[in-house]
């Protein structure tokens, strides 16, 4: 049985597997890297990386939503990173910094349209 945790974030979430690509914004010739998120909120989204992204570091983020005819794109920071244990790969959460309106009308729409994650109890 998993220990209750309590809920951090000031948005709800949704437990979701959305291709997204993220690129370092001060390396601007560098190219996308590519992922799935875990689970997307209207102040943030987590994934899994298999490079290790420094806490701060500014990301270029580009997130599919399903019937929305382009990526919905934000500049983010990560808030947080861990190691996978076992693995070569990372547990990493962004949080968003800038968004347009429209896209965040998108992702805000997907989020209440989709289903919220199972509770965990004690």
């Amino acid at each position: 049985m998993q220990p209750y945790v309590k809920e951090k974030r000031g948005s709800p979430r949704v437990n979701a597997r959305l291709p997204l690509q993220f690129k370092d914004i001060q390396r601007p010739i560098e190219t996308y890297a590519g992922s799935l998120t875990k689970d997307v909120s209207t102040s943030g989204i987590s994934f899994v990386s298999s490079e290790f992204l420094s806490i701060f570091t500014r990301l270029l983020l580009e997130v599919s939503i399903p019937s929305f005819s382009r990526p919905v794109k934000a500049i983010s920071k990560v808030a947080w990173i861990r190691k996978i244990p076992r693995s070569s790969q990372y547990n990493v959460g962004l949080q968003f910094m800038d968004m347009t309106e429209e896209d965040n009308k998108h992702l805000a729409s997907f989020i209440t349209k989709s289903p919220p994650p199972k509770a965990v109890t004690p």
